[in-house]
């Protein structure tokens, strides 16, 4: 028996052309990766060290550096950016579509590119990761909408967590290209691995320019010619199949049924249901960072130097690709196990993980050859049940729990929140492990803060997160608004068609605004009645 996603039975046309599109969007993510991934193989080398170094020589070695509050600044620049960056992104999407949007986020990417290559001093340098913070922000909001606004409802999870697979791909990259360069002894050991940035970015515009523009964009926008042919590329079928006008259809309700609630405000995102899904989406976000992941890909070469390990930019490229490899299991489990199994797998993991390593780095203290193998081994395996789970499912989940009217707003809110907490974990991170003076000097037992977050994470899947593997973009609204809790999520089974409700809508005068269960009695009535007279005229 293979292990293959599969299509349901009778599906009709082919998902091919949507899957390549949204894996090829999916490579946005290497910039998100490699751009994250880079700057903590900068920080360690010798270099770029005595190059950026207004005068500090640091204690450990004895060499040029830069401050604890220095690198703390550079490395959580790029967050501050991303931030501003995902909540631009949403008005951005809205106005010039997802596509143009994708185009834009690389341009301004571009610049903060060039800035960083420039810098021969920290304030250019801190610019440039600022603006490239901007653009990757914008590109990590932008991506998952696409992606879910394109995908098969079967295969989008492992289609959006693909983006996820893009991003480890990227830290790989890095590592590789800054263990690379490492030991040059002149400006080319950190230009040539900023620069290459350049040739991710020339990809991803080369390729949004051949793009189609995603359906559910053009039906909110007024478009509908133009949205079926998007959705006849996208689904190899003729703009006039059945299957195509009704997934087409089935859109086209679901946006005017929104709308007959009344145009959404950002401030509508905050407001009752939606507003317990933008929560759900911004704690899922902010968890994810509060798991500790990014402390290992932004400072692990630095911290493993200062825990003694003798080949830190080693370790580094070896925590790198078991973060990549193990995104593929993910991508596979994401459909057959559903969301809320596979958080609440890796949030169970990673707890035991992180308190292992914390135990073992402070009873046994990282100069013991023996503990430091124990601790390189179990940040592996934690690499492995986050990148497997926390990792992918993270942005299926934001991807596909909002409905068309507030998706954009809402994608873009939620991941600013994932950037708020890396700029938080990125400033004070420096603080809680280092031993200058002022700093709290945690070493290894910053593990045990990580640990503790990831033990919360159990609690907020089983209560908050909603499985909603299998059901379209659409039927998700329908399942928000008929199941109250989490837990009661697993066995829902869609009844409504929002053709169905457009129907009634009208019937009733399109000025009564309705529940969705009001709107799902009346289209049943009106079934049976169908059905009855049909049975009266056979007989």
């Amino acid at each position: 028996m293979g292990i293959a996603i599969r299509p349901p039975p009778g599906t009709p046309g082919s998902a091919l052309p949507a899957i390549f599109i949204g894996l090829f969007v999916a490579f946005g993510g290497v910039l998100f990766g490699y751009d994250t991934g880079t700057i903590g193989g900068i920080l360690g080398m010798n270099y770029w060290r005595k190059e950026f170094s207004t005068g500090y020589i640091n204690t450990k070695d004895h060499l040029p550096d830069v401050t604890s509050s220095q690198s703390s600044e550079i490395v959580s620049i790029l967050s501050a950016g991303t931030f501003f960056g995902a909540l631009t992104a949403a008005p951005v999407a809205d106005f010039i579509g997802r596509r143009l949007g994708l185009i834009a986020c690389v341009i301004v990417f571009c610049l903060g590119v060039i800035l960083q290559t420039a810098a021969t001093m920290i304030p250019m340098f801190v610019a440039g990761r600022f603006f490239a913070g901007y653009g990757v922000g914008m590109i990590s909001a932008t991506i998952p909408l696409y992606q879910s606004e394109t995908s098969p409802k079967w295969i989008r999870g492992a289609v959006v967590g693909c983006y996820q697979l893009a991003i480890t791909i990227g830290l790989l990259l890095a590592a590789i290209v800054d263990n690379a360069t490492k030991n040059r002894n002149d400006t080319g050991s950190y230009r040539i691995p900023i620069a290459v940035q350049f040739a991710w970015a020339i990809i991803l515009v080369t390729g949004c320019i051949f793009l189609p523009e995603t359906p559910r964009y053009l039906i909110k926008t007024g478009k509908p010619e133009k949205a079926a042919r998007s959705l006849s590329k996208l689904r190899r079928l003729d703009v006039e199949h059945p299957a195509l006008l009704e997934e087409l259809a089935e859109i086209t309700a679901n946006h005017e049924y929104e709308l007959s609630l009344g145009k959404a405000t950002y401030l509508d995102c905050f407001k009752g249901n939606l507003g317990f899904r933008l929560a759900t989406g911004c704690l899922l976000q902010a968890l994810q960072q509060l798991t500790g992941v990014n402390f290992i890909f932004y400072y692990g070469t630095s911290f493993f130097k200062n825990s003694g390990i003798s080949n830190p930019f080693v370790v580094s490229l070896i925590t790198s690709c078991v973060n990549t490899g193990s995104t593929f299991p993910g991508l596979y489990m994401v459909e057959k196990w559903g969301r809320r199994p596979l958080l609440l797998f890796g949030a169970i993991g990673m707890a035991v993980c992180q308190f292992i390593v914390a135990i073992t780095g402070t009873v046994a203290g990282v100069e013991n050859l023996a503990a430091q193998k124990a601790l390189i081994a179990f940040v592996c395996i934690y690499i492995f049940f986050f990148a497997c789970s926390w990792g992918p499912v993270a942005w299926v989940v934001t991807g596909e729990i909002f409905p068309l009217k507030v998706r954009a707003k809402s994608l873009s809110m939620t991941t600013a929140s994932n950037w708020l907490l890396n700029w938080a974990i990125a400033y004070a991170t420096p603080y809680l492990v280092n031993n200058d003076p002022g700093d709290a000097n945690l070493g290894s037992k910053v593990f045990f803060i990580w640990g503790g977050c990831c033990f919360i994470c159990i609690f907020f899947v089983w209560g908050m997160i909603y499985e909603t593997k299998g059901l379209s973009l659409e039927q998700v609204d329908e399942l928000y608004a008929k199941v109250p809790h989490a837990w009661q999520s697993k066995g829902f089974v869609p009844s409504v068609s929002f053709q169905d409700v457009a129907d009634v809508q009208h019937q009733q005068g399109a000025q009564r605004k309705m529940s969705l269960t009001d709107y799902e009695q009346e289209a049943q009535r009106k079934k049976s009645v169908t059905y009855t007279e049909g049975n009266e005229k056979e007989y």
